[in-house]
């Protein structure tokens, strides 16, 4: 910013005056008298007190604002100047000139005025900004000391007052009053005529604030000076630090609406003499053949960019940045178009040159409050627009590209922004973080990958490959960047500007003129080595310091780099060498480390350039073997840096007598080497074969090297292969050549043979041997070394078999034939090395088991290992139960002494000799569900005299034999029940009874009768031996176990039973009523089935299995109300029958209102003896009625129970249908023939529409 005036940059504010605040000048140290007594004391000390209040406001009010370009807060303080009270300030008018044009009085810096340095066409000056900021005030605050008499001290208290010190101490102070009044009044008038707040603060002391004439005396000096009635008097006093900087807020915040009313006042004014200039024409004043020497007045449009600037810099002084923002635009506008016609501004004047300063100036105001509301795009547009602009102006004015002044006006404006940002940054602005969008990246890497590169589709999927990769990024153009950005484009604009200078310089030199451009000569006095040095490290620190702040974008840190090696070469450019190397040294390591050749190479260059000009042949020698890692650039002799190497070899010594030893590990090699093993994989004592193939460069010439010897590492052997230069002639040489290493085996001493070590473009070195190691390891080589000898010159250069100059990698091939050369590419991924390890153990594993497994059953499986090799063998076996998908599955195994659920670790199988077999049984137990079970098995065998010595523990002779066996489990048993329901006959106790509230006390009144029939299949395909079937009663609060058909029935077994085989008992269980719980009743007792299968011909006792089934829980149905219909099965003519009928009540339905109907049919063959047709009493739920009739046949042969109906009168429940019938006919249940299933099945007797019949026999 310092090539513009500050005037026109800085941060306009209200502007205050103070005076009144002279710094105190030292007092002379009082003196004692003679006699020796110290001085009066109390005037010295007010005098201190009112000294250091005088010291402490100038501090403080100095401290408020400070002129500045940045100062976007919105505050109430106002830029401070200390003045005299004195002070004059400049005329507003000058007096008019007795010449008749200039007859009219203007501002001394008006165009209009002769004596003006803007007369008679400028537009602005920074003295113009320099008025309002530091000649005029907006307020004018005066400090001054109200007259104190000094205090009386009575002798005593009672003494009466003295009047005639009071009549002398009031006409002393109306004095001195009046003289203060007059001096403000004086001051007074000169701020009036500006229309200037004049404030003005009165010190006093502490004893004055407490005195009761104090108001009166004030209201006198406002009165007697013509003050205002607000904000223009106060009064301080000595106070501390903190108090003093209340008071100095609250007076600004008092003065402050003042001092905006004072720039409203100016803007006004301003817009009327726009609003008048604009209503009269004026016309440009043509020069006469007579008049040559008359001068072109300031036309309308300059006109315009005065008032409009004027008014944006007094709405900037109010703090009203919208509408200063507005006129600076439109100020900005208005010279365009004033730079627009070389007939206002002609090029290379002093007022085109004044006014481009003033264009470039409001430019920086118009982003600069932009920025202030964090518009980043806004500010950025219009600084762009400014320079696309003004740079198609200079074209225009013959100021283009090829100039030094263009370049040299956009460095300015890059730095003008850079500088903003960068004070910005240092407040509160927030510069905006720039990231591609997730989605977008996602979407132009979906579109490169999935757009097909056809020759025929080529254009397209490259246009649509462009657009994807530009939507990945931004242009930085067009996004705000930090301030580093702009301070590296206004350095390469610098250099820029130095390349075009340099340019004219030479043309003027060889022409032997001058050049007569106005800035040349100025230019030559410029040190642009300088700037873009500064510039360049500005941006580096900034770039660093941003690069830390925004960690997502890795692009900075690379162009961080670039800036660092841009300073670099600008070091070199200014001959300072050794600053060059420093930084060639930091950039290198990561260019090496990240393979950026193309940079790396003009680095190398430049760096070695350096090393030269310093007489470094060390530092020479290191950096010309690593730029034969690099081809030649563009305009490059391809022999140029093998030339320059042999040079320095030949010239010169080394500075030590070691060997010079440079490591190409991260950088780019100088040949492409290559290894490739013939077997990817070997056993101990092999022999396997490898080439190296090392390919000098196609487009660098090395064939002049010295290699005096080519040293090969490897990995299994510390003794190096070493192969001396032996030359060949050119007549052998061809483009690929062999040397056969031989067999490398343990080496005592190194091994040394004679190969042709110069390589000439694209040539290809094939070194080929055999190997083989005595214990497992890897075998690869480790290191390539190629030694330079060259008179007093030893380098080393170290690099790794495997390299490629292109940093890809090579395609692995063999050399089968080199005449004519064939090579067979090796298609698999590791052929760097070959493994070597121990020969395999033979050992022969066999599973033998009876598939499938039976649930519940400890099933043998049989594991045989057989040592079918040539060595003793320790075996340990380890089992793997995997976990199953089944839910209920538990599964255990066992093999010797040890069981688990999932894991057995560690089974010895012993030692077996060559040839032994040794068997073991592995049980596994399973219980739950069916399905297949996984069992893995690890069979470790070690050699029980490992080959070798101790030397490599890491590899054991060890070999390991996996197997995985799938073992299908079914039940070996399947079992179904049936349930059948009787009701029961005995009579229910009454409601009642005592006996039915005993715990113990079993009512079989109330008790049914399950008979449950179970079916025991064999359902596995081999067959079972039963042992034995029984039944075992489990405690049941509600059933019981009567009799089982599986207690007798034991001489039975044991039982053979083939697949399909059934075995089928039948159990009478006794059933309470279950009113307590809607559930089922728990099983009263478990089948316990054991068994062993039987031709297993691997095991002679199988171990016996058992099989638990409990009894199914009961769900026996429930009667709500119930008639049971009692009566022999058969009868003898004319001998009376016992019929009887049951009406029951069950415990949970409701009362019962019973009516019983006979109905006897003539055709029925009964006389019945009983009632016909009544009412039974109310039934209560649990209560049980029984009725008789005694029935006499007549007839003989199966006759027909008669027809009887019961009915049950009752009303519908509220839930009910209200249509319901009041009457329900009651089921009758012949109880000879009722049998019951579950609840859910269906039911005969709920089927059945008639009774059964009696068989009648005669006599």
């Amino acid at each position: 910013m310092n090539s513009y005036p500050p005037e026109l940059l800085a941060q306009l504010a209200p502007v205050m005056f103070v005076a009144g605040l002279d710094a105190p000048t030292p007092s002379a140290q009082p003196t004692s008298n003679s006699q020796g007594t110290p001085p009066s004391t109390p005037s010295t000390s007010k005098a201190q007190d009112f000294n250091l209040l005088t010291l402490r406001l100038r501090e403080s009010l100095q401290a408020q604002r400070k002129v500045a370009v940045w100062q976007p807060e919105k505050l109430k303080i106002f830029q401070v100047i200390l003045v005299d009270k004195d002070v004059r300030f400049p005329p507003r008018k000058l007096a008019p000139s007795d010449e008749p044009q200039f007859q009219f009085s203007h501002s001394p810096l008006s165009p209009l005025t002769p004596s003006s340095p803007l007369y008679p066409d400028g537009l602005i000056a920074p003295i113009w900004i320099r008025k309002h900021t530091t000649l005029v005030p907006s307020v004018f605050v005066m400090f001054m000391r109200i007259f104190e008499f000094p205090p009386h001290n009575p002798r005593s208290p009672l003494d009466a007052p003295d009047v005639d010190r009071e009549r002398e101490r009031d006409q002393e102070e109306r004095k001195r009053d009046t003289e203060l009044a007059s001096e403000v009044a004086l001051r007074k008038k000169s701020t009036n005529d500006r229309g200037i707040k004049l404030t003005v603060v009165l010190m006093a002391s502490r004893r004055m604030l407490d005195d009761p004439t104090l108001d009166a005396r004030l209201t006198y000096i406002r009165r007697q000076s013509g003050l205002d009635s607000r904000a223009a008097l106060f009064v301080l006093s000595p106070v501390s630090p903190a108090e003093l900087s209340e008071f100095v807020k609250s007076l600004q915040q008092a003065l402050y609406e003042p001092a905006l009313e004072y720039y409203t006042a100016h803007s006004k004014r301003v817009r009327r003499k726009r609003n008048r200039h604009s209503q009269v024409t004026s016309h440009p004043v043509t020069a006469s053949s007579g008049t040559p020497n008359i001068v072109r007045p300031l036309r309308p449009e300059g006109w315009t960019v005065r008032y409009e600037y004027k008014m944006a810099c007094f709405a900037e002084f109010r703090g009203e940045d919208e509408v200063a923002l507005k006129h600076y635009q439109d100020a900005h506008a208005m010279l365009v178009v004033m730079f627009g016609s070389t007939a206002i501004l002609p090029p290379r004047t002093k007022r085109w040159a004044e006014a481009k300063v003033l264009a470039d100036c409001i430019n920086v105001k118009i982003s600069k409050l932009y920025l202030y509301n964090n518009e980043h795009a806004l500010a950025l547009s219009h600084h762009n627009t400014h320079m696309r602009m003004f740079g198609d102006f200079s074209r225009g004015w013959g100021i283009g590209e090829e100039t030094f002044e263009y370049w040299s006006w956009m460095a300015r404006q890059h730095r003008i922004l850079a500088e903003l940002l960068e004070q910005g940054a240092r407040s509160a602005l927030t510069l905006p973080i720039h990231k591609p969008a997730q989605g977008v990246i996602n979407q132009s890497t979906v579109t490169s990958q999935t757009i097909p590169s056809t020759g025929r589709g080529t254009t397209a999927t490259n246009a649509l490959e462009v657009d994807s990769l530009r939507s990945l990024g931004i242009n930085p153009s067009h996004a705000l960047q930090h301030p580093g950005f702009y301070y590296y484009m206004a350095a390469k604009c610098t250099e820029m500007r130095r390349t075009r200078f340099l340019a004219a310089l030479e043309a003027e030199q060889s022409q032997q003129s001058t050049i007569l451009s106005p800035g040349f000569a100025n230019e030559k006095k410029v040190d642009h080595l300088t700037i873009i040095l500064e510039l360049y490290t500005k941006a580096y620190e900034l770039f660093k310091k941003f690069t830390k702040l925004d960690l997502q974008n890795p692009t900075q840190g690379r162009l961080t780099l670039w800036i660092a090696y841009r300073i670099a070469q600008t070091y070199y450019d200014s001959g300072k060498f050794e600053m060059a190397i420093r930084f060639f040294e930091r950039i290198a390591k990561t260019y090496r480390r990240e393979k950026w050749g193309p940079l790396l190479r003009p680095l190398l260059s430049t760096w070695y350039s350096c090393a030269q000009q310093l007489g470094d042949v060390d530092l020479s020698v290191r950096l010309l073997v690593e730029m034969l890692g690099h081809d030649a650039l563009p305009l490059e002799d391809p022999n140029s840096i093998e030339e320059d190497l042999m040079a320095v070899l030949k010239s010169t010594v080394p500075s030590s007598d070691d060997p010079i030893v440079i490591d190409l590990a991260e950088s780019t090699p100088i040949f492409d080497s290559n290894v490739v093993f013939w077997a990817p994989e070997i056993k101990v004592g092999e022999v396997v074969a490898f080439q190296l193939s090392l390919t000098s460069p196609t487009r660098l010439s090395i064939s002049k090297l010295p290699f005096s010897t080519l040293t090969i590492h490897f990995s299994h052997s510390n003794i190096p292969i070493v192969v001396r230069h032996a030359d060949s002639g050119p007549s052998s040489r061809s483009l690929i050549q062999h040397t056969n290493l031989g067999h490398i085996g343990a080496l005592e001493t190194p091994q040394e043979l004679i190969s042709d070590l110069q390589w000439g473009l694209g040539e290809c070195k094939v070194f080929s041997g055999t190997m083989m190691s005595d214990l497992p390891t890897i075998l690869k080589v480790s290191k390539v070394v190629l030694t330079i000898e060259e008179s007093q010159w030893q380098v080393v250069i170290p690099f790794s078999p495997c390299g490629s100059r292109k940093g890809v990698p090579l395609l692995a091939k063999w050399l089968a034939c080199t005449n004519p050369p064939r090579f067979i590419p090796m298609n698999r991924e590791e052929t760097l090395s070959s493994n070597v390890q121990y020969r395999t153990h033979d050992l022969a594993v066999t599973l033998t088991h009876d598939s499938p497994a039976y649930l519940g059953e400890k099933y043998p499986i049989i594991i045989g290992i057989t040592n079918s090799d040539n060595r003793t063998l320790d075996v340990v076996v380890d089992v793997l139960l995997q976990p199953t998908e089944l839910d209920d599955a538990d599964n255990i195994i066992m093999l010797d002494e040890k069981q688990s659920s999932g894991f057995i670790k560690g089974v010895s199988f012993g030692s077996l000799a060559p040839g032994v077999k040794v068997l073991k049984t592995l049980y596994l137990l399973n219980a739950g569900a069916v399905g297949d079970r996984m069992v893995d098995l690890s069979i470790q065998s070690k050699s029980a005299h490992e080959f070798g010595t101790a030397q490599d523990p890491g590899t054991p002779d060890m070999t390991e034999t996996l197997r995985t066996l799938i073992v299908p489990t079914v039940n070996p048993i399947k079992i179904t029940h049936n349930v059948m329901y009787t009701r029961p006959s005995s009579e229910r106790l009454g409601l009642a009874d005592l006996r039915t509230y005993d715990a113990d006390f079993w009512d079989n009144g109330s008790v049914n009768e399950a008979l449950v029939e179970t079916t025991i299949e064999c359902a596995g395909p081999s067959g079972l031996f039963i042992e034995s079937i029984t039944l075992e009663q489990q405690r049941s609060n509600n059933a019981s176990v009567l009799n089982c058909s599986a207690d007798s029935d034991h001489d039975l077994y044991p039982y053979e039973c083939l697949q399909g085989d059934e075995i089928r008992h039948i159990c009478r269980i006794s059933i309470t009523d279950n009113t307590d719980s809607d559930g089922p009743i728990p099983s009263p007792g478990v089948y316990q089935v054991k068994w062993r299968r039987y031709h297993l011909e691997y095991e002679e006792n199988p171990p016996i299995s058992i099989t638990s089934f409990p009894l199914p829980p009961l769900h026996p149905p429930i009667d709500a109300l119930v008639a049971l219909l009692t009566v022999p099965p058969t009868a003898t003519l004319h001998t009376p029958i016992p019929l009887t009928l049951a009406i029951r009540n069950h415990p949970t339905s409701r009362s019962a209102n019973v009516t019983i109907q006979l109905e006897l049919d003539p055709s029925d063959g009964f006389v019945v003896a009983g009632l016909r047709s009544g009412r039974v009493p109310i039934l209560m739920p649990g209560a049980e009625e029984r009725l008789t009739w005694n029935l006499i046949p007549i007839e003989c042969g199966h006759l027909r129970i008669p027809h009887i109906k019961v009915t049950n009168r009752r009303k519908p429940l509220a839930n009910e249908v209200e249509n319901t019938s009041d009457t329900e006919t009651v089921k009758i249940v012949d109880v000879r023939m009722a049998q019951r299933h579950d609840i859910g099945l269906s039911q005969r007797e709920e089927n059945q529409d008639e009774l059964g019949t009696i068989l009648v026999l005669p006599y």
